[in-house]
C-alpha cells in the first residue's frame, strides 16, 4: 500500500491456549482515524494493544505473524519499545494522569528522554494542552494535580500527554467510553483536528462515534477480522451478513 503507516500479516495472538486474534491481515493509512468496532471479547482492543506491544506486559501471550511499522517488523528482537512506545502513543479507556501536577504529566516523556529545558518544557507544555483542546481549561492551575481535573479534562490531559512526545501514531482504546456526552464531543472534535498531524487507531463501543469520525472501519468478531472498508461503505454497505447484522443492532 502506497500510504501505509503499518499493517499485520497473519497476526496470530493467544492467551495461553485460547487463540484472541485469528490471523490479522490490516493495512492501516497515515493521515486517516480508523475506528474498530464489534462485541466485546471480539480482539479490537487485543489487536490495538498489538501495534505498540502493550501485550508484552501481559504474562503467557504468544503472538506469530508480523507488524510492519516503517518497513519494520516490530517484533523483531531488534526492536526498541520504550522508542515504540514513543512513536506509537496510547490512550486508555479509563483517564490515567499520573498523580503529579499537570505541568509534570506533560513533560514526563520529555523527561525521559532527558531533556531539561525549561524554555523546552513550557513550549510543550502549551502546545500540548492546546492541542488537546484543554488549555484554556488549565493555563491557570499547571502546578496543581492532575487528578483535580474532571474525567473529561483529565483524558485530554492524557492525551496532551501523548502528543508531547510528537508521536506519528495515536492508538486509543475506548477514550470516551468513561465520559458524559459533552466531554465525548470535545474529544471527538478534537481528534478530528488531530488528523492533520497524526494517524489515529480508535477502538469504540460506539458505532454513532465510529461513523461520525473515522475513515475507515474495521470490525471484529471471535478473533477475525470480519470486514475493513471505508466508513461510509462499512455502515451503509457493508460486504458481509454478519457486518450488516452487527451493525443494524441484531448482536453485539
Amino acid at each position: 500500500m502506497a500510504n501505509e503507516i503499518i499493517g499485520s500479516t497473519d497476526l496470530h495472538l493467544y492467551y495461553g491456549k485460547k487463540e484472541a486474534l485469528k490471523g490479522i491481515d490490516m493495512s492501516i493509512q497515515a493521515g486517516e482515524i480508523t475506528a474498530m468496532i464489534g462485541p466485546s471479547g471480539c480482539g479490537k482492543s487485543t489487536y490495538l494493544r498489538s501495534l505498540n506491544r502493550m501485550n508484552d506486559l501481559i504474562p503467557d501471550v504468544t503472538i506469530t505473524g508480523s507488524v510492519m511499522y516503517k518497513n519494520k517488523d516490530i517484533y523483531s528482537p531488534a526492536t526498541d519499545t520504550v522508542e515504540l512506545r514513543k512513536e506509537i502513543g496510547m490512550v486508555f479507556q479509563q483517564p490515567n494522569p499520573f498523580p503529579f501536577s499537570i505541568y509534570e504529566n506533560i513533560i514526563y516523556g520529555l523527561k525521559l528522554k532527558g531533556e531539561k529545558d525549561k524554555q523546552k518544557f513550557d513550549q510543550v507544555v502549551e502546545e500540548s494542552l492546546k492541542a488537546a483542546s484543554v488549555w484554556e481549561d488549565v493555563k491557570d492551575k499547571l502546578h496543581k494535580s492532575a487528578l483535580s481535573l474532571s474525567g473529561g479534562q483529565q483524558q485530554r490531559v492524557c492525551i496532551a500527554r501523548v502528543l508531547a512526545v510528537n508521536p506519528e501514531i495515536i492508538l486509543l482504546d475506548e477514550p470516551t467510553s468513561a465520559l458524559d456526552p459533552v466531554s465525548t464531543g470535545k474529544i471527538e472534535n478534537m481528534l478530528l483536528e488531530l488528523k492533520e498531524k497524526y494517524t489515529m487507531i480508535m477502538v469504540t463501543h460506539n458505532m454513532q462515534q465510529a461513523s461520525r469520525i473515522s475513515d475507515k472501519t474495521a470490525f471484529f468478531l471471535e478473533g477475525n477480522l470480519i470486514e475493513f472498508n471505508d466508513t461510509k461503505k462499512i455502515f451503509l454497505n457493508p460486504e458481509k451478513k454478519e457486518t450488516e447484522d452487527y451493525i443494524s443492532g441484531k448482536f453485539g
